[in-house]
């Protein structure tokens, strides 16, 4: 869908059409409230958020928004398995309500992590 790098998230989001641009600010919108100190960025021509090291990342498709760091296997995740996608990665379809409850979740389990990580 995308061929033009994006300097930030916004132009990222602008750059599809209104449906999907309202499923990615939701995505945007419930990762700022799960962690308001994450710094916006683009790695990997994607939003990422970054909270003492890569926190989240997704991106756009054309069935699907793929989000990566994510937990798989991991205990209290298993609703995980009703998604698509390789080992720390879930596709999220895009004919289906983003699950933001779920995606709160991801994002409070790699905080923690990352603080955990940042802490050794």
């Amino acid at each position: 869908m995308k061929t033009n790098k994006p300097k930030d998230i916004d132009e990222y989001i602008a750059g599809f059409p209104a449906d999907i641009q309202s499923m990615l600010r939701e995505i945007r919108e419930t990762v700022r409230k799960t962690a308001p100190d994450a710094q916006e960025t683009i790695k990997y021509d994607m939003p990422t958020f970054m909270l003492h090291g890569n926190l989240i990342h997704f991106a756009a498709f054309k069935k699907h928004i793929g989000m990566y760091a994510v937990p798989r296997g991991v205990e209290g995740f298993e609703e995980l398995s009703n998604y698509g996608g390789e080992k720390g990665t879930a596709q999220f379809p895009l004919d289906k309500p983003m699950p933001l409850d779920l995606i709160s979740r991801i994002v409070k389990y790699n905080v923690q992590r990352n603080l955990r990580k940042s802490a050794q």
